[in-house]
């Protein structure tokens, strides 16, 4: 019987063991898409305890403790920050078979040499000898990412955000590159028109010009990707449901934004086709500047509609959306490839029923311009723990080319979560070792590791050029 979370975890056999330990285990990191603070790293945060480190706002976490009938009060409320992680400690146990458990104990591993399972008995102990580290200036936010070995984050970025943070680190020259991924969400959030209005004021003083016609707005939005790409940032990214058809139209567009300007409500289907008009010239601008974009469909997002107006949105109350995906992706990317305006793109799907479909999809787009141009992007929010990491795996090799991946991220607001990289190399390296003990692959470890280091850090590297 193996040991829990021995050396070996998560690898099954001989070969898997070989790839990973002798050829993932000490690859650099490359997160290209979190949520970490720039203001945290810019100015080197030190964590007062671990409850702030570990459980401040961390949503998976959150969903776990509300499932075990915590109270809010420990979770987001006001309770001392001890109180709060055993709490989270009274929880742990009950998380077993959710990657919580997983992710929990690497990370007690990883950062403090904690190899004692979290419980009620052994919070106390685990508390003092992991705060005591992590008031240190050896823990602090830049520590903590060079313990790790990154070497790039992409942090996510409003598009009026000033990025002086980012300019503050490129100054110093950080050992670790800290770039901006302009995510203009906020650009074509038109469902809420006087939120939207407000920001379209806020954009015209950023830019210092009147926005008042949609060319005016396609116009500020250069600027801002143009300021972007001085700052050093080469990503985008979009937070959106799905796509629409037959939905992209200038001229609609136009007069939409003018109705919205005059006050005049408008429908569903006219948000429909403002947004992808909007998203479509963004991309435009992202294929002139050879940034790569990226695009996170599927969450059914603030389902809650208490907790929404108790505590907002991003704290727990999303879930995967059943949307229809494929045919508005087609015509998506189809109108971008028509011109040649079609740059670098990543896809992450989150309802694991269309994987195929998505990773099917991707490669229709694939021109021999660029290798793994177009990317089925790793197992995302619900998607990226050891079953949706392997049944992503595992439709990108059987519908493209696995060896082409750019691997993981995060897509984590916390420090702390580091080590879901190397549970992603675990895994990686356990499918291909499975394939080479039941004959299905070459027993070539120096072929097959190469792939692995490539997956785990060099594709990335090389797709992203930082």
């Amino acid at each position: 019987m193996k040991q829990f979370l021995d050396k070996d975890f998560l690898l099954e056999n001989d070969t898997a063991v070989k790839l990973y330990h002798d050829f993932a285990a000490n690859m650099p990191i490359i997160d290209y898409h979190c949520h970490l603070s720039p203001k945290d790293i810019a100015e080197d945060r030190i964590f007062n305890n671990l409850t702030e480190a570990w459980l401040e706002g961390d949503h998976y976490k959150w969903r776990a403790m509300r499932a075990n009938g915590v109270d809010e009060s420990y979770i987001t409320g006001n309770k001392p920050p001890k109180e709060k992680f055993l709490k989270w400690a009274e929880t742990v146990p009950d998380t077993f078979r959710n990657p919580l458990f997983h992710w929990t104990h690497l990370e007690l591993q990883r950062y403090f040499d904690i190899t004692t399972i979290l419980t009620p008995e052994t919070a106390e102990s685990i508390y003092k000898k992991a705060s005591s580290k992590i008031k240190t200036k050896s823990y602090s936010c830049r520590a903590l990412l060079q313990k790790m070995n990154v070497r790039m984050v992409g942090t996510t970025d409003d598009p009026a955000d000033d990025l002086r943070y980012h300019k503050q680190l490129r100054d110093e020259q950080f050992s670790v590159k800290v770039l901006p991924t302009f995510r203009p969400d906020k650009l074509y959030a038109v469902e809420v028109p006087t939120a939207y209005l407000s920001y379209i004021n806020k954009l015209s003083v950023l830019v210092n010009a009147p926005i008042e016609r949609f060319e005016d707005l396609i116009a500020a939005a250069k600027m801002r990707v143009a300021y972007f790409h001085e700052v050093g940032g080469r990503i985008s990214d979009h937070g959106l449901n799905q796509l629409y058809l037959d939905a992209y139209s200038v001229e609609s567009a136009s007069e939409i934004f003018e109705m919205l300007l005059k006050g005049e409500a408008i429908n569903e289907r006219q948000v429909e086709i403002f947004k992808m008009t909007m998203i479509t010239e963004l991309c435009k601008m992202y294929h002139a500047k050879g940034w790569v974009q990226q695009f996170h469909l599927g969450a059914i997002r603030n389902n809650n509609d208490r907790m929404m107006r108790t505590l907002g949105p991003d704290t727990g109350f999303d879930s995967i959306g059943d949307f229809s995906q494929i045919s508005a992706l087609s015509q998506f990317l189809n109108n971008l490839d028509a011109s040649d305006q079609l740059t670098k793109t990543i896809v992450y799907n989150l309802n694991g029923a269309d994987n195929e479909a998505f990773a099917a999809m991707m490669g229709n787009f694939n021109d021999g311009t660029i290798a793994g141009k177009m990317q089925f992007g790793s197992g995302w929010w619900f998607m990226d723990q050891k079953d949706g990491m392997e049944k992503q795996m595992n439709a990108l090799s059987n519908m493209g080319l696995l060896s082409r991946f750019i691997g993981m991220l995060t897509d984590s607001r916390s420090f702390m979560s580091f080590p879901r990289h190397e549970y992603f190399r675990r895994i990686l390296c356990n499918l291909i070792g499975k394939d080479v003990e039941n004959g299905e692959l070459p027993n070539d470890i120096n072929w097959l590791g190469k792939h692995v280091q490539n997956i785990s850090y060099h594709n990335a590297e090389a797709y992203f050029k930082f």
